[in-house]
């Protein structure tokens, strides 16, 4: 199958020797990503748009939705701007070019009303639309279409030539857009897991920032286990192309000092200087120079304008607010798309609760008499006992977390697998088990909905949660375990065991 690539439209208003830097770039970035489902893929291009190439098909891997696993990746990588699953031949007359457009797309037409679209680029003895005339009048003619239809087609012809080559389009999917990941500077995101800092992640990934993470540890080990299956999640989805750091910094000392030396209403400002901060430091030692906060103006009181810029006055970074105006039900409505809504909702915002009656218009002044009172060797401590980790290693937690969970590698007779990833990815990749003896049920329950499904399941069944790449499986299946399910074990299988068909 071949991929044809569409630039994002930015990239080509770029200077040439930036164009082709973002786009060498773009192609390591679609190699490295790809290689999971093929790695022999070819990737190619040079100047608007680039060619992805793979040999492996659904027939050789008997998977159904192999396909659609490539386009759902490539709709993940920042820098594309559109995605043409597409047949390439050399160009031929005009005649060829209807053989073509007719074998590929004349049993779409039977019944339906339909139009021809070429676009093109080079110098040819034709123009686009005398393509799109004679293409169209002769399918019309020869093939059980209901017409032709300019405005609003059942089916729309899809053809685009390039100097000598012809391209027959079967279907588009829109892109992610944005420059490539290693086109621009790293940044240092300060992550809760809730909706706003997930949120903010991702635009700085999608705008080409190597994105690193860093988390303060308000609510012990669970709370940090669930802010790095965000951004792992994160990780995984947009920017797999880069090794990135997942820095957590332990912070309830910093808070327990607040609350008994700052005065009530200036704790959420003070807290958030003491972040800011630590994340200069952080980000110091990254060799990064921009710190990305979830923050959007007056969405609460420390957010206020006269407060987030008392806030500013500690940092010595450039701090970045990429939802500086955007709503909370914006905000929300893209967690949904990305796919970190259902993470952060069963998150709690440990910051949200520190002041009573926050002040919404502090005074540096005020903010620096309170901080007086702080014992920064206690910042100093949280600074010393920082632990910095690479994202790929974050799944040693989880293993660490899920130490005494069961893992099996086949299926018993009578048990009850619960397939528990995201929806989308279980259409992509349906698991289909082997027939085994006894009964084993097979249910779809997404994560999010474990803890509460599992309230209403029978306890004494016995419950294989799966997950594919078993990171999130062993970490559910532990905190099930903690909630008093005994029943529940991981279920792992080889390749060839899950989705065969």
């Amino acid at each position: 199958m071949l991929f044809l690539l569409k630039l994002f439209p930015e990239i080509t208003i770029k200077s040439r020797p930036v164009r082709r830097r973002f786009i060498r770039q773009l192609r390591k970035n679609i190699k490295v990503t790809l290689a999971e489902l093929d790695e022999n893929v070819s990737v190619t291009g040079e100047w608007d748009s680039i060619e992805v190439a793979t040999a492996v098909g659904d027939a050789q891997r008997g998977e159904p939705g192999l396909m659609a696993q490539f386009v759902q990746k490539l709709a993940c990588i920042p820098g594309i701007g559109w995605i043409q699953e597409v047949y390439k031949h050399p160009l031929p007359d005009m005649e060829g070019i209807f053989d073509l457009a007719r074998q590929y797309y004349g049993e779409q037409l039977t019944g339906q009303t339909f139009a021809v679209r070429c676009k093109r680029s080079g110098r040819h003895p034709f123009r686009s639309v005398d393509v799109e005339q004679y293409v169209g009048g002769r399918l019309n003619q020869n093939t059980d279409a209901a017409g032709v239809k300019l405005v609003n087609p059942d089916v729309t012809v899809l053809l685009e030539i390039r100097h000598d080559q012809l391209f027959i389009v079967m279907r588009k999917h829109k892109g992610l857009g944005g420059f490539p990941l290693g086109s621009q500077d790293s940044v240092l995101s300060l992550i809760s897991g809730g909706f706003d800092s997930s949120v903010s992640s991702y635009l700085c990934i999608k705008r080409g920032l190597q994105t690193h993470y860093c988390f303060f540890n308000l609510g012990g080990k669970a709370h940090e286990l669930a802010v790095k299956e965000v951004a792992l999640f994160l990780w995984m989805k947009y920017h797999s192309s880069h090794r990135v750091k997942f820095v957590s910094v332990p912070f309830e000392g910093v808070v327990q000092e607040l609350l008994d030396k700052v005065e009530n209403s200036q704790m959420g400002v003070v807290l958030k200087r003491m972040m800011l901060r630590v994340a200069d430091r952080v980000a110091d030692r990254l060799n990064i120079r921009a710190v990305v906060t979830g923050e959007s103006i007056a969405q609460v009181s420390s957010q206020t304008l006269p407060n987030l810029a008392v806030i500013d006055a500690v940092a010595t970074s450039l701090v970045l607010r990429p939802l500086s105006t955007t709503n909370k039900q914006e905000i929300i409505d893209i967690a949904r798309v990305i796919g970190t809504e259902e993470f952060s909702k069963n998150i709690p915002e440990y910051c949200a609760v520190i002041s009573n009656k926050p002040t919404t218009r502090a005074r540096l002044e005020r903010i620096e008499k309170e901080e007086a009172n702080f014992d920064f060797s206690v910042l100093d401590e949280s600074i010393k006992n920082t632990n910095y980790q690479l994202i790929t290693e974050v799944s040693k937690d989880f293993n660490q977390a899920s130490a005494d969970v069961d893992i099996v590698n086949e299926i018993e007779a009578d048990s009850t697998v619960i397939d528990i990833r995201h929806p989308t990815e279980i259409e992509l990749r349906p698991l289909q088990l082997k027939q085994t003896n006894g009964t084993v049920e097979l249910l779809a329950i997404p994560f999010y909905q474990l803890r509460t499904s599992f309230e209403k399941m029978d306890r004494d069944k016995r419950m294989l949660l799966y997950c594919g790449k078993g990171m999130m499986s062993r970490l559910h299946a532990a905190h099930l375990q903690d909630a008093g399910f005994a029943n529940v074990a991981v279920l792992e299988l080889s390749h060839t065991d899950d989705t065969t068909q």
